[in-house]
């Protein structure tokens, strides 16, 4: 968190250059945008500051960013789904005498917060291909809402049209 405690939001004081003020940056989905607030057009520190939040709050909700001092991924490379925290897994467990049995899941992960941690998954033998991803893509939005206050729009339900079409 930067030093104003506000998520995205510097302080820029540069004496020599007569540069006081509050610098926002929002990035998400691969776009950026910034602005700088200066202390003597805004009216003082304060106010300054007041415009700065409303900005990146005002630029955030434009982008379809959740308002959240969390940082919030969007896109994986690693990601095998093209959903983030939704993978195609292979889960092994042992049986009664000891053999290996394997199945194929859609593993759902997500972490709120720095300590919790969450892991489900959901059978692709028990459900289907589609309907397994389905799920674990619902699973994943609950969990974005509970962390963010708002779903992530993201590429689930593209990948879900390819699924059911293959």
């Amino acid at each position: 968190m930067a030093k104003s405690g506000h998520k995205d939001i510097s302080r820029i004081d540069q004496p020599l250059k007569r540069t006081h003020g509050w610098y926002v940056r929002v990035r998400f989905g691969g776009n950026t945008q910034s602005k700088f607030f200066s202390d003597e057009v805004c009216g003082g520190r304060g106010s300054a500051l007041e415009r700065a939040i409303r900005y990146r709050n005002q630029t955030e909700n434009e982008l379809g960013k959740p308002r959240t001092d969390q940082v919030v991924v969007v896109n994986n490379n690693r990601s095998n789904t093209g959903v983030i925290g939704v993978q195609r897994r292979v889960k092994k467990s042992s049986g009664k005498d000891g053999q290996v049995l394997t199945s194929d899941v859609f593993e759902v992960t997500w972490q709120a917060g720095r300590e919790i941690k969450g892991k489900t998954s959901v059978s692709i033998k028990k459900y289907g291909e589609a309907e397994a991803f389905r799920r674990a893509c619902a699973i994943r939005r609950k969990k974005e809402q509970q962390m963010y206050g708002s779903a992530v729009a993201g590429k689930w339900a593209d990948t879900l049209s390819k699924l059911v079409a293959a």
